[in-house]
């Protein structure tokens, strides 16, 4: 510009333009129409948790080595930071209880258990001795009573023979009765001589005497048919009673058997329990692992049965990823989703929206949750490396924290915003392939 004096001014010229258009409209509306389409961009929902690393399984997990028994320490065999293999030998403990100070005390134990077993045998001998008695007693007895039933058949045919003998002298006594009768009559009638009354009464005299002989003898063998079956009860009884007696002993040493296996049984586990108490002096390794944390210290230290000695944490671990979650964000966990992990002491670059352009972050895939709340108020969830992601640090520990990013539903930016805007939870939704599968 040129004043009245032609005098041109540069600063004036520098601030304003003339016959020139302005760009400010445009570059407005280009900012308006790319804030519009990045409105439209695609953006994942997610939800941000806490967790730490664990392990999948309760023997992968740091576990506290306690003592089995009450005892004092021996001497120590490792040192905290040691790592030591599965059966190595951590702790060696002494006794301490006056019923195991006995170093002799298996031994001691076994005799009693052998002597106790001797003892049954013996039983079991004494058994087999009374058996065999109780079978003599047996057959005795059967061959007395079948002695006694053969002079019970002797006498039954010696008593038939004698009733039929008296069955003749009584037929002889009545027929020499008759003739004597006859003579008697015909000698008072002066018939027949006295000379032969008397010969007929000699005869009739002697048929009586014979049959009186024969009823004495049938008497004397009912007799002894009576002393037969008195003697046939004698027997039996008393063969009852000396069979009845070895049974007694034989049940007496049954008992004596059956109380000597259980005390043997007793002296049995007895000595197993020894046995097993001198194994628990030695403390193994249960596992591969490093000894930390080390409770007690020093030697001839007292130690309570039960007490924790020192924990080990596993080598070998299968990791896994614990972390919490908010009660109104657990309908929106499923199993099989995925999930973004950024780990303590491992740089990353998180665009939370944007899994695939994140860096530094590890995927999981929810593998369970726990239907019950916690006691901090949020729902446990365990996640475990996904396979066909980029595979977890092996220089991550157990107790590490974890950041975690649970991925949802896609959706445009203008929608999160207006989501977030008016509070509402994320999308909750399940893809066709997962409905397909689930059912």
């Amino acid at each position: 510009m040129k004043t009245k004096n032609n005098i041109a001014l540069k600063s004036f010229e520098s601030i304003y333009y003339y016959n020139r258009v302005s760009k400010i409209k445009f570059w407005f509306w280009g900012i308006i129409a790319a804030l519009a389409l990045i409105l439209f961009l695609p953006w994942t929902q997610n939800i941000k948790t806490k967790g730490n690393i664990t392990s999948l399984y309760q023997e992968q997990r740091p576990q506290d080595i306690n003592s089995p028994i009450p005892g004092k320490i021996a001497k120590w065999w490792v040192k905290e930071g040691d790592i030591v293999k599965k059966g190595d030998t951590i702790l060696q403990i002494s006794e301490i209880k006056e019923d195991y100070l006995d170093p002799m005390l298996v031994n001691r134990t076994q005799l009693q258990l052998d002597a106790k077993v001797g003892t049954i045998n013996n039983y079991e001998g004494k058994i087999a001795s009374v058996e065999s008695q109780m079978v003599a007693l047996e057959n005795a007895k059967q061959l007395k009573t079948s002695q006694l039933e053969n002079k019970l058949i002797q006498l039954n045919s010696k008593l038939v023979s004698e009733q039929a003998e008296l069955q003749a002298a009584q037929n002889e006594l009545t027929l020499s009765k008759d003739q004597f009768e006859r003579q008697q009559k015909m000698f008072d009638e002066g018939l027949v001589s006295q000379t032969q009354l008397q010969q007929r009464n000699i005869s009739y005299q002697n048929a009586l005497s014979k049959k009186i002989i024969v009823e004495n003898k049938i008497a004397q063998t009912k007799q002894e048919l009576l002393n037969n079956k008195i003697e046939q009860n004698s027997v039996e009884q008393d063969y009852s009673e000396k069979i009845a007696k070895a049974q007694g002993d034989k049940f007496q040493s049954l008992s004596q058997i059956n109380s000597g296996q259980g005390e043997v049984a007793k002296l049995q586990n007895q000595v197993s329990n020894y046995i097993i108490r001198n194994n628990m002096y030695i403390i193994l390794a249960p596992q591969d692992g490093q000894i930390i944390q080390a409770k007690r210290s020093g030697i001839g230290e007292v130690i309570k049965d039960g007490e924790r000695l020192m924990t080990i944490v596993p080598t070998k671990v299968n990791y896994a990823v614990e972390m919490f979650v908010k009660p109104v964000d657990l309908p929106l966990i499923q199993v099989g989703h995925k999930v973004r992990f950024v780990f303590d002491g491992y740089p990353a670059i998180v665009f939370s929206g944007w899994p695939k352009n994140s860096y530094g972050t590890f995927g999981g895939t929810i593998i369970a949750y726990e239907s019950r709340i916690s006691p901090n108020g949020l729902f446990r969830v365990l996640v475990v490396e996904d396979t066909t992601d980029r595979k977890w640090p092996e220089q991550i520990n157990i107790g590490t924290g974890a950041q975690g990013i649970s991925l949802l539903k896609n959706v445009p930016i203008w929608y999160e915003l207006w989501r977030n805007i008016n509070g509402f939870p994320p999308d909750f939704y399940i893809s066709k392939e997962e409905e397909k599968n689930k059912k």
